[in-house]
């Protein structure tokens, strides 16, 4: 019997770390840390417990990770080898469905930068704070901490408008736990599941829709449930598909939980220029 889809937190003792792991009849894959859905190489069941391993991505290891656990009802409880050669115990609870549904209307736009940086907290305490107002735009001036908006959200339909420079790479993570990939690909023939307008690791864009480094792209996001659209420069490129689970290095795996708009400031600069959400009305 599968196991379904699970949200996971591994409870290391700096600070928790959320991954997600879905087991079903097209196969079983893992969210680390960081990076993207991957394919589980072993996965062996008895009764209410399992093993799973797979090779790493972006952890730094040099051994394959290893969960073991047991589910009871909805909540699953386990240990996990995933940095060191010490186990770690996480916990977890079955995923919600999440179903997406179009609301009646929106609220009129929320302007997300009207507050300037008093309207966002920064994610590590460790990296530089490289953000900044600048004319009105929020920029992020080189590799640093990722910021967050203090609001949380539902459902919410984004508009964004940014650009970067040539090589640069960023991301708006919806509810704090989606990433909607921004990465300088623009010209590149072949789309995945990390390009640009993506959700990273799960849905390729449709088509490439980007701009070239420092021309401005528009995007808007609709998220309802787990269910989302982007449409990027008037382009499709993700046509209301549903989004399996949280992406790696996401704030949380509580995913029926509403979340902010998080900007990834940890790979390269990028400037915002709009970010206004409506909510339903």
């Amino acid at each position: 019997m599968h196991l379904g889809r699970w949200n996971l937190t591994i409870h290391r003792a700096i600070k928790p770390f959320p991954t997600w792991l879905e087991d079903g009849p097209d196969g079983a894959r893992l969210v680390g840390i960081w990076g993207s859905a991957r394919p589980i190489t072993e996965l062996s069941r008895d009764g209410a417990s399992f093993r799973a391993s797979l090779p790493p991505q972006y952890e730094g290891t040099d051994f394959d990770l290893e969960f073991e656990g047991e589910v009871t009802g909805d909540s699953m409880t386990g240990r996990a080898l995933v940095w060191g050669r010490e186990w770690v115990p996480f916990t977890g609870k079955r995923a919600p469905e999440l179903p997406g549904h179009e609301p009646e209307g929106w609220s009129e736009p929320i302007d997300l930068l009207a507050d300037g940086l008093s309207g966002f907290w920064l994610r590590s305490a460790d990296a530089a704070n490289n953000w900044s107002i600048q004319n009105g735009a929020l920029v992020n001036s080189e590799k640093g901490s990722d910021i967050a908006t203090l609001q949380r959200f539902n459902d919410f339909r984004l508009t964004a408008e940014y650009h970067y420079p040539a090589g640069s790479n960023s991301g708006i993570y919806l509810r704090g736990r989606y990433e909607v990939q921004i990465v300088d690909d623009h010209g590149q023939p072949d789309l995945t599941v990390q390009s640009s307008g993506g959700v990273y690791g799960f849905h390729a864009p449709m088509t490439a829709a980007v701009n070239p480094p420092g021309e401005l792209n528009r995007a808007e996001i609709t998220l309802c449930g787990r269910w989302v659209e982007i449409v990027l420069n008037g382009h499709t490129v993700v046509s209301r598909c549903e989004i399996p689970g949280i992406t790696g290095g996401a704030l949380d795996s509580h995913e029926g939980e509403p979340g902010p708009i998080l900007l990834q400031g940890d790979h390269g600069p990028v400037t915002f220029t709009k970010l206004a959400v409506q909510i339903p009305s």
